[in-house]
This record gives structure tokens, sequence and C-alpha cells, in this order.
């Protein structure tokens, strides 16, 4: 999958959050944006993840130099992210059960072995309302990277993640994101540190 961004520019009201931004991301390669509070981090991954419309410009999505509309764009994207919320009422299990039913897993993996590989088999019966938000963000990142997607959208991929859980992202970026497009939305390094490429949004802010 390649993502080619031109000329892009994202305004609430009159205030632009960033613009002229130009750039290409491709498969195989991980991108790391940082910058400060409100530069627009989350705001060009959200674009980028086809969540929200640009102001200006334009974004193509092309899969084996075939473009791929916008419309239809979500089938290749997975995204792990604080805002985006997990059903609280099912167990982990039903949750990502109903998150396969309309988004595939990797190929041969079943439910019990992601559940395992993320730390939640002893949890596994609870109801996700009552995990810790640690536990919480452990499932996110479960439907995000176990999902059979082309593109994994991280932000702040270890927001509440204790030392461990922190070892578990790091491992399931390294075991199943090697070959996928991989942008992460974070200023640290625990999060960023195996991304090839960085992108500053301080050089695409509105003069």
């Amino acid at each position: 999958m390649t993502i080619s961004l031109s000329d892009a520019g994202k305004r609430y009201n009159r205030e632009w959050v960033f613009r002229h931004f130009q750039y290409q991301f491709q498969s195989g390669n991980a991108y790391a944006i940082s910058g400060p509070n409100g530069s627009g981090k989350s705001t060009l991954l959200q674009a980028i993840g086809s969540a929200l419309m640009l102001n200006e410009g334009k974004i193509i999505y092309e899969q084996e130099q075939k473009q791929v509309s916008a419309e239809s764009v979500y089938k290749h994207i997975s995204i792990c992210a604080p805002y985006l919320e997990v059903i609280e009422e099912m167990t982990v299990r039903e949750f990502l059960e109903f998150h396969q039913s309309f988004k595939p897993f990797l190929a041969g993996v079943e439910i019990p072995f992601i559940i395992e590989k993320v730390g939640l088999s002893k949890a596994e019966h609870k109801q996700i309302r009552y995990y810790s938000s640690g536990m919480k963000q452990r499932v996110k990142l479960a439907q995000c990277i176990f999902s059979d997607t082309t593109i994994v959208l991280l932000d702040e991929p270890c927001t509440n993640l204790d030392t461990e859980g922190i070892s578990v992202y790091q491992n399931l970026i390294k075991d199943y994101c090697t070959s996928r497009l991989v942008i992460v939305s974070s200023n640290d390094e625990v999060e960023t540190g195996f991304c090839s490429e960085q992108i500053n949004m301080g050089d695409y802010k509105s003069k």
C-alpha cells in the first residue's frame, strides 16, 4: 500500500492545524509523527485513516498500483487511539469475536492466541468494564495489530501501559508489523523507536 498526500491541509473554523503537507508513505516502512501538543499529530493520523476530510489538498491510496477509493480504504486500515472506545459490557473474547465479524484477523491467528499474546488470559472471562486502563489499552492494541490490514495507525499506543505492557507492544510491532505500513503519532521514543522515518508537524504549521 502507498499513501500519497499532496498539499494537504486541515483547519477548524479559521485556524489551520497544518498546511501544505506533502508526503508519501509506503508499506514495509514505519513512520513517526512528532510535534508539540496541538500541532496536528492526531489530526493528521485521522485524515490518513480517512476518519476526517481535508480542507485542501488530497490523499491517494494505491494497492498494487491500483487506486483504492476513499470509501473502501477502511478495509485496509486498523487504528489504535486513546479516543477510541471498546465495548465494556463484553468480555475480551466477545469483543474480539465481534470485531472479527467485520474485520478479519491475520491468517492463522486465533482469538485465544491473541488474548495470550497481550497478556489477558487470566481476565478473559471478565467484562472489559472491570479492566484497568492499561488492560483496556491492551485490548485496543490486540484488535488493531492483529487485524488483517496493510496499514496500522497508532496514536500514543502506550497510553496507560506499564513496563510489561510496553514490552508487549514492542514485541507485537516486531512480530507482526515489519511488512506493513505503520504510522505512529507520538513524541515518546518508547513508542516510535522502531520507526525509520520522522515527520515533525512543526514543519507544516500555517505561517
